[in-house]
């Protein structure tokens, strides 16, 4: 416990404005709650204008409004969403806990910055996927809001109804829908294209997942003989080549006659795998839609490119991972409680004292003691 204006408090944390991102790491609701345990909450000005939350509404939460240069050169605790520059990285005090989420299975140089300034730092993507972390576990949160606005986007970019519509000039079929991955983004993906009125299908290679599909209302597209991992944490897994023949082939009779393709498979620290191939794009009718939110690592349809529509053989495809930016009120709201239930188990009476033997703790630890960690 320290001594800062006139008062003894926990720790000085605080929250910095993203770089092209319209979500924020805390909102005022969480500012608050941290402000009520004793923490001096620091925010930069116009952190949470993107997700509409003024400075004022940050001040009345508790929190100082300081500069991005105070913040980084005088907080004890840094939270952000995306990583920081390496520039920026430098300019904090050596023994700054600093978390984010730093993606280190696909760039472990990001730690190298952190630990050679000697921060503690836990990156917020690598907390485990289990039970006991799920209000924790803002790749979930995230993906949810994804597989919604999937949807969203598949409609205003189709040339056709989503629901059947039946009018005095004659009818009209429902749309179908074929979706690759049901994790938690292809499951939202499912309830929201049914609430719009779709036929729709799911294909995964987890077993697991078809109870959950089914429930949904929607048809589950199955090939025998996957690998199913369940300590995979969500994530797909590598398959044997029969497997990935019989696999092609399937997706290819259905892609070819769904109006809408949403993919979501993702393999952790690899490239996305390829399911949606040049071939079967030039033998879907035009005017379809395929929404690939797995862009970022190269994307599961073989023409997509990362933050942009592509018109191919008059199917527009539209890459874009960061589908959950685009709605950031809701996204930030989220994420902020995320980021407070994982933070507060760090305290224990008053004191910064995280248990790095706790499974969620440990795992999550990326650099510590000047010391790299994570084991890629």
């Amino acid at each position: 416990m320290s001594y800062f204006r006139g008062k003894f408090y926990q720790m000085i944390i605080s929250i910095l404005k993203e770089i092209n991102d319209t979500r924020v790491v805390m909102i005022p609701v969480q500012i608050k709650n941290l402000s009520e345990q004793n923490h001096e909450l620091w925010v930069e000005s116009g952190a949470g204008n993107s997700s509409f939350f003024s400075d004022k509404d940050y001040e009345e939460a508790g929190a100082k409004v300081k500069s991005r240069d105070e913040i980084l050169s005088g907080a004890e605790m840094i939270l952000t969403i995306n990583p920081l520059p390496v520039e920026e990285v430098n300019k904090i005090s050596s023994g700054t806990t600093y978390i984010s989420e730093l993606q280190p299975f696909f760039e472990p140089s990001v730690l190298n910055a952190p630990a050679e300034k000697g921060l503690l730092t836990f990156s917020l993507d690598m907390i485990p996927r289990t039970t006991l972390a799920q209000a924790m576990d803002v790749i979930s949160s995230m993906a949810s809001i994804a597989g919604y606005k999937a949807v969203l986007q598949a409609a205003n970019l189709l040339s056709k109804y989503f629901p059947m519509l039946t009018t005095a000039a004659g009818s009209n079929p429902p749309a179908k829908v074929l979706i690759l991955g049901a994790g938690v983004a292809g499951l939202q993906a499912i309830a929201t294209a049914k609430r719009l009125g779709a036929v729709v299908e799911v294909f995964d290679t987890r077993a697991a997942s078809k109870e959950e599909v089914q429930s949904l209302g929607a048809k589950f597209v199955e090939v025998e003989g996957s690998t199913d991992d369940l300590a995979a944490g969500g994530y797909a897994v590598e398959q044997t080549d029969e497997y990935k023949e019989k696999q092609k082939a399937l997706i290819h009779e259905k892609i070819v006659k769904s109006d809408v393709v949403i993919t979501t498979a993702l393999l952790r620290g690899k490239k996305a795998p390829i399911l949606v191939t040049t071939e079967m794009l030039e033998e879907m009718q035009p005017g379809s839609v395929v929404i690939d939110i797995a862009s970022a690592t190269g994307g599961n349809c073989e023409k997509t490119v990362d933050n942009e529509v592509v018109e191919y053989s008059g199917v527009k495809i539209l890459g874009n991972s960061k589908l959950a930016a685009e709605l950031p009120t809701h996204a930030s709201k989220l994420y902020s409680k995320n980021v407070e239930n994982y933070i507060l188990p760090m305290f224990k009476e008053g004191e910064f004292a995280p248990d790095f033997e706790d499974e969620i703790i440990g795992k999550s630890c990326m650099t510590r003691d000047g010391q790299v960690l994570y084991n890629a």
